[in-house]
């Protein structure tokens, strides 16, 4: 990868590119050109190459792209080329979908803990993941080298969790709670806002 930093809009549109690599690959299609990634995505192709360009050269010109090499290069751009495990804060209803879409992920993201303040439902079984305590989260995601936290409990609960997180050691948090979470310099951050995005639909609206 070149010396330079790698803006964020460029980092989210990777995994848009891996998702059609690979709907492409499951159906036999070796190779494809920035033209057809661009025309199926709705993106400029010189943009996609330009993004691609940033981690290495590979492409062939007049040939396109090679569709597994360039999923394997971007899983290892993503760092999917290794085992992630995420701990998630928030047994309700949205951290309950979560933890059962991930059984069906092929990528090496995994739940692999729940947590939840409540005490009704301490021990309850979630995709064979048993509800944890918040007093047991710091231990358990140092145990099992936890990377990324996922919150999905009350935004009045929300800086908290992601507080215990931090001094678990875990690097990056998906919030889900509608509040702006602090957290140190060292720490990346993700809001996921289903409120805003509805909102910001609507003014779209005839």
């Amino acid at each position: 990868m070149k010396n330079m930093k790698i803006s964020d809009a460029v980092v989210r549109r990777l995994p848009i590119y891996l998702r059609f690599l690979n709907e492409l690959s499951k159906r036999n299609v070796h190779t494809v050109s920035s033209q057809d990634l661009g025309y199926k995505l709705d993106l400029n192709p010189a943009q996609i190459r330009k993004d691609l360009a940033y981690f290495g050269e590979f492409g062939k010109k007049g040939i396109g792209y090679d569709v597994d090499y360039l999923i394997e290069k971007i899983r290892q751009i993503l760092k999917l080329d290794k085992v992630i495990p995420v701990a998630l804060v928030g047994a309700g209803n949205l951290g309950r979908a979560l933890c059962n879409y991930n059984a069906y992920l092929k990528d090496n993201m995994k739940i692999v803990a729940v947590f939840d303040s409540m005490a009704a439902k301490i021990g309850e079984s979630i995709n064979y993941l048993k509800v944890q305590p918040m007093n047991e989260l710091k231990q358990t995601i140092q145990q099992l080298n936890v990377r990324i936290g996922i919150i999905t409990v009350p935004a009045v609960e929300a800086q908290s969790v992601a507080d215990q997180f931090v001094a678990g050691g875990v690097e990056a948090i998906l919030n889900f709670a509608p509040i702006i979470i602090k957290v140190p310099n060292e720490v990346r951050i993700h809001h996921a806002d289903f409120t805003t995005e509805l909102q910001s639909l609507a003014y779209y609206l005839d």
